[in-house]
């Protein structure tokens, strides 16, 4: 029986983004490995693998985590090894060399190299050098927007793909609320019914900027509300601030959700502020579900929003312009809604449907 490894950090990771590709193996004769830093059970999953890699590109752990993970795979014999995030691909290349020379196959998906255009010198210096070392190690890398695929293709001496993301799962999104179901979930959450709502699922962490949004929603109508679904990395510190700006009210942490497809129902309008995005799942889940977008400009936004079209790209930090265009937005619902129209006409190569095809023709 053929074998395929996925490597990530964290579980979360393969669950949320690549779950149909693990039954796509199942289901064509495969026994299926995941490796990440635990052994909870995964679906599509024959075996599962603990590696102590960390996300930190400074812990001496990952060099454990690659000689635990060399010494498996020597063991195992994989066809494919598939590898995401940075450490994890980090780790598992280092680790494959040898098998590579009996024959396993390496993919590389970078969901957004961490040196772009304008990232901080310190990123160009620690991440760039790794990622030019070990293309010599990958049979294919996969790119998910543009910028980083031109780059690869003029720097990296390996096989470049250039895929739209993992794919959106239409399906999960196929639980379509009655104005009465979505009343109630607006209720739940302190909203009224004629409220403007805002949303930006994401971590809560320095990236996304959260602390952007919340600034300009000083300066906004109090009918307007922000629902900021997400794990909390930054430990309360943005609600600290939201309560200090007395804005209890329109700011709403709403933790983790598992209802991401229900909160954007009862949405008007899908935000973004984070400084670096690869190929951003959120935007493509509000376009899907007919939201226009405001998002601050970096190369996976640049992917999906277009001006005037879907939305707005505006610069990173420029609260005035963020400012204008939601007001903007909030005071034409005609307007807003033909752009919310619009994004479901530019997602469709995004659809899980029609990316599987191409990443059925790399493996």
């Amino acid at each position: 029986m053929k074998k395929v490894l996925f490597v990530a950090t964290i579980d979360s990771h393969i669950e949320l983004f690549h779950l149909p590709y693990l039954k796509y193996f199942k289901d064509n004769g495969y026994e299926v490995h995941v490796a990440t830093d635990s052994l909870k059970k995964i679906d599509y999953c024959d075996k599962k693998i603990k590696l102590p890699i960390k996300r930190s590109p400074y812990s001496l752990s990952n060099i454990k985590a690659t000689r635990i993970l060399r010494g498996i795979l020597n063991n195992e014999k994989y066809d494919i090894i598939h590898c995401h995030t940075p450490m994890g691909s980090v780790v598992t290349r280092f680790a494959a060399k040898k098998a590579r020379k009996n024959g396993t196959k390496v993919i590389y998906t970078a969901h957004g190299f961490h040196f772009y255009k304008g990232a901080p010198i310190r990123n160009w210096f620690l991440f760039y050098p790794i990622e030019k070392l070990l293309s010599k190690y990958t049979d294919t890398l996969i790119t998910i927007n543009k910028e980083d695929y031109d780059f690869a293709k003029r720097k990296f001496k390996t096989d470049i793909k250039y895929i739209k993301g993992v794919g959106l799962d239409k399906e999960k999104f196929n639980c379509i609320l009655s104005e009465d179901e979505k009343n109630i979930l607006r209720e739940s959450l302190g909203l009224n019914k004629n409220d403007f709502v805002m949303i930006y699922p994401a971590e809560l962490n320095k990236n996304k900027n959260q602390l952007f949004l919340i600034k300009a929603m000083e300066k906004l109508d109090d009918n307007i509300h922000l629902l900021l679904p997400g794990k909390d990395s930054y430990k309360g510190k943005y609600q600290k601030i939201v309560k200090i700006l007395k804005l209890e009210n329109r700011v709403h942490f709403l933790g983790f959700r598992n209802d991401i497809q229900k909160l954007l129902q009862i949405s008007d309008l899908e935000i973004s502020s984070s400084k670096r995005e690869g190929l951003p799942l959120n935007l493509i889940e509000a376009m899907y579900m007919k939201l226009p977008v405001i998002a601050t400009i970096n190369r996976g936004h640049k992917e999906l929003v277009k001006n005037d079209v879907n939305g707005y790209l505006i610069e990173q930090d420029d609260i005035n312009d963020l400012i204008d265009k939601i007001n903007f937005l909030y005071k034409n619902n005609k307007f807003k809604t033909n752009l919310g129209f619009n994004s479901t006409k530019l997602i469709k190569e995004y659809l899980l449907e029609n990316v599987i095809i191409d990443m059925k023709k790399i493996y």
